[in-house]
């Protein structure tokens, strides 16, 4: 019997705003489609969190026994600055300042994205199909909505009729926004854009002659809106009527909720049952921004290159830290949160290499099945990895119990907690247990190094700074550098 079976898994829907019971539309398959990232700069961390969520997401379902087709697009054309229907190509603007080539824009950030993906030990998605090899079906999805009435066409670009198609469905029910205050809210046209109305959004933009990047159409050379490549793709790849369309919050309005009213006028149906949504990061409890300085760069992390954090951290330790968050919940990355979730990985790993030295007694004091359950029971609670992780610690606790004495386990049970361990830490959570942070050494190694940095601090205490030197020249000299903060000495393996 597959694991789907079994367990109760629990998904909150944007749609609705509550959690409700997960049913897929064909027994044992699920559709997924995940908006993936505009290629014209690195990726950055909240990107990374956004698409962590998913991997983690997609990992569980499939560890359940589900076979899923897992959607995730690259978008390479149509996405206009400010995410707005005016303004230049994000690629093309790139390319110009740069003097390249548009795809070559894109072949350098497509390829940033896949190896910062790699490092943190994200699967692959079952499909990544692009904007731009998908103009046809676009066009034909464009042909399907003005047959229908709810596009027009002026001067070669062609617009979506909110209002018109507002009248008889529902424009909002996703962000919980109502037509009239958008209205309200927005500022008048100017005369000079073809929009009937502020609110309306583009299908297809005729293409300026300075535009690089462009297609022929029915309507005019140009390129497709932006929210129109996830409809085209994710219907095409998945059916017109899928499982679950997830994304960062931000994408919710408007872009997640044009994808409906696109899919609702061509289709005549809603797209998705269930709609899910990963929350923002921010960073020293500020939004991230390049202009303040108050950012990384998630390569950065593992060299320890920047200002915000005391030393380097391996993918794993940082995938960790952000797995200690719901998917839901804002995330603050900070250097003290990255420094605790070291220590906790760390002894997460420690107690790995004291379970597979586990002697079996005939008997077991701990209650190991149920205590496997309460790892379900977080999963099935709409992905819950806090909780998760909350319950590996708990394993944690009785794996130390046993070795000292206190606690005994049976065959059976011993078999149980080492794979479910084993399931949830690198299966589930997509842990990885890399060279310099193997059991059977970090905690060792970890132990000697603060003994010397404990001996140097003596050492500058009693102005003996020959000896405080020496000591941090010569960790320096086999790999280890020592930094110096308010917060005390940290050190860092090269």
């Amino acid at each position: 019997m597959q694991l789907y079976k079994e367990q109760h898994l629990k998904i909150y829907n944007s749609l609705s705003g509550q959690k409700e019971d997960f049913s897929p539309i064909n027994e044992g398959h699920i559709g997924m489609y995940v908006c993936g990232p505009t290629v014209y700069s690195n990726v950055h961390l909240g990107n990374v969190r956004t698409f962590m969520s998913f991997d983690v997401i997609f990992r569980y379902l499939r560890h359940l026994g589900y076979k899923v087709r897992y959607v995730r697009n690259i978008t390479d054309a149509g996405h206009l600055e400010n995410d707005a229907d005016s303004g230049e190509d994000r690629i093309a603007k790139k390319a110009r300042l740069e003097e390249i080539e548009p795809m070559e824009v894109v072949q350098r950030y497509t390829v940033d994205f896949h190896n910062i993906l790699n490092a943190f030990n994200f699967l692959p998605p079952s499909i990544e199909p692009t904007a731009t090899g998908h103009i046809i079906e676009q066009i034909e999805l464009i042909k399907n909505i003005i047959d229908n009435g709810y596009a027009y066409v002026v001067n070669g670009s062609v617009y979506f009729d909110v209002h018109k198609f507002n009248a008889s469905n529902d424009y909002g029910k996703l962000s919980k926004r109502k037509l009239e205050d958008l209205i309200h809210n927005t500022r008048e046209l100017d005369g000079q854009s073809d929009k009937k109305n502020p609110q309306d959004f583009a299908l297809w933009k005729r293409a300026e002659p300075q535009h690089i990047m462009r297609w022929p159409s029915p309507w005019s050379d140009g390129f497709p809106g932006w929210h129109l490549e996830c409809t085209a793709m994710s219907t095409k790849y998945l059916g017109e009527h899928f499982d679950i369309h997830g994304g960062g919050m931000d994408l919710k309005f408007p872009h997640h909720e044009c994808e409906i009213a696109q899919n609702e006028a061509a289709k005549g149906q809603s797209p998705v049952n269930y709609w899910m949504h990963a929350n923002m990061l921010i960073m020293n409890g500020k939004k991230m921004a390049k202009s303040t300085g108050n950012y990384i760069l998630p390569g950065e992390i593992f060299t320890g290159d920047n200002p915000n954090i005391s030393k380097a951290y391996s993918p794993s330790v940082a995938r960790f830290f952000m797995l200690q968050a719901h998917y839901r919940s804002i995330l603050d990355f900070t250097n003290e949160g990255l420094l605790a979730s070291e220590k906790g990985f760390n002894r997460l790993m420690e107690a790995l290499s004291v379970l597979n030295g586990l002697s079996a007694a005939e008997r077991s004091t701990i209650a190991i099945k149920a205590w496997k359950q309460k790892c379900y029971d977080a999963m099935n609670d709409d992905f819950n990895s806090p909780i998760l992780i909350a319950q590996l610690f708990e394993a944690v606790k009785y794996i130390n119990q046993i070795k000292d004495g206190k606690a005994s386990i049976s065959a059976e049970d011993l078999n149980v907690l080492k794979v479910t361990m084993q399931v949830f830490i690198f299966d589930v959570l997509g842990l990885e247990q890399s060279s310099e942070t193997s059991p059977s050494g970090q905690g060792k190694l970890e132990g000697a190094v603060e003994i010397l940095i404990k001996l140097r601090q003596e050492a500058r205490v009693n102005k003996d700074f020959a000896l405080s030197d020496k000591i941090r020249d010569e960790l320096a000299a086999v790999g280890i550098q020592l930094k110096d903060g308010k917060d005390g000495t940290t050190f860092s393996i090269n």
